[in-house]
């Protein structure tokens, strides 16, 4: 796919987890964490959940086509971003279109539980929040961010990081907030979690 409709996926399914998720799940509960399911993601205590290219709720599953609007009456919630939680918000409006391809919609699933995999291994007894201002999955741990993002303004595609809260110098840190491994870097669990455990040793260590 080119980059062009990745890009177009990824802020459709952000604008779904801000505003048919996040938003009404604030309103009644109280929090904006959502959560990784199979397939996609969900709320952490609210009943819908974006499976696939679908929006599924207690009242059914339809294809996420149409407007925010239109999705929310669907599945029968009302719909809106949390309000004064957060400022950095999708950008995405309850009419806009929502326009998603469904593989690039499966890039960003597996991406999201491939993350959620190796933060449960790196951390057992904290549980991910996929957040859904930056739209990321992540865990702290000892004063360091963990976590995976489907891409933002700037790295387009799929990328992990490790960000201390203290900045850190040297080779391994090569963002701005820290350390940045594209997708193809991480592939496996097993290759994700060794960047997140060197990047806590590192850490630690003062490196």
């Amino acid at each position: 796919m080119d980059e062009a409709t990745y890009r177009e996926t990824r802020n459709a399914l952000h604008g779904a987890a801000e505003l048919l998720i996040a938003g009404p799940q604030y309103r009644r509960d109280g929090t904006i964490r959502l959560r990784v399911v199979p397939g996609g993601f969900g709320g952490a205590r609210f009943p819908v959940s974006v499976v696939g290219a679908d929006l599924v709720g207690l009242s059914g599953r339809v294809p996420l086509s149409g407007s925010y609007r239109q999705l929310a009456d669907a599945v029968g919630v009302e719909p809106g971003a949390p309000e004064g939680v957060y400022a950095e918000t999708s950008g995405c409006d309850l009419d806009d279109e929502v326009r998603l391809d469904a593989q690039a919609a499966a890039v960003i699933a597996d991406w999201f539980a491939l993350g959620d995999a190796a933060l449960r291994l790196l951390a057992p007894d904290i549980a991910p929040v996929l957040w859904p201002e930056h739209f990321d999955l992540a865990c702290t741990l000892d004063e360091v961010n963990f976590g995976v993002s489907p891409g933002d303004s700037a790295h387009p595609g799929p990328y992990a990081y490790v960000g201390p809260w203290v900045p850190r110098s040297g080779g391994f840190w090569n963002a701005p907030f820290g350390a940045l491994r594209p997708s193809e870097q991480v592939s496996t669990v097993a290759r994700l979690l060794a960047f997140f455990e060197e990047g806590r040793d590192r850490a630690a260590a003062g490196d």
